[in-house]
């Protein structure tokens, strides 16, 4: 796994989300900041409780100019439920052949309750208007990933 740092350029993308539309960072590159955040798979309770967390604080996340990606594995019908169930206000992003995450080299190998197998580890990416990682998130517990990402996002605003 060879995971994007702050100043690399971020890859550009175009994936499906949750309405079955591409979306693409191109789009985005020089008009708003865009936060990548990966997560193993919709509707368990830590990408839950991750989810429901940026969903609550997307009034600051425009003020601060920013737009939020999730982007998982799943299927595009998955993404449709998840976000339906739990009332989401930004796109998931499918990523099935994990493509986009093994751009970012967030897919490797992983351990659970000792069995291996290969999956997407949990980081989030600032990419600024300038489409470079301006922050790498790392170090986080999902019930305040929201909270770590307003205080970054706010101090890089100083």
């Amino acid at each position: 796994m060879n995971t994007l740092n702050v100043g690399d350029v971020a890859p550009l993308f175009t994936l499906a989300n949750e309405n079955n539309e591409s979306v693409s960072l191109a789009d985005y590159i020089g008009k708003q900041q865009v936060l990548v955040y990966f997560y193993p798979k919709a509707m368990t309770p830590g990408c839950t409780v991750q989810a429901q967390g940026l969903r609550d604080i997307k009034a600051e996340l425009e003020a601060l100019n920013t737009v939020v990606f999730g982007i998982s594995p799943d299927e595009v019908k998955r993404l449709t439920k998840f976000c339906e169930r739990d009332a989401l206000n930004f796109s998931l992003l499918s990523d099935v052949d994990h493509q986009v995450a093994d751009a970012f080299g967030v897919w490797g190998l992983k351990k659970f309750m000792g069995r291996e197998y290969d999956g997407i580890h949990r980081l989030s990416f600032l990419i600024g208007l300038d489409g470079k990682i301006s922050h790498v998130f790392n170090k986080f517990k999902t019930k305040d990933h929201h909270e770590v990402v307003l205080a970054i996002l706010n101090e890089l605003q100083q």
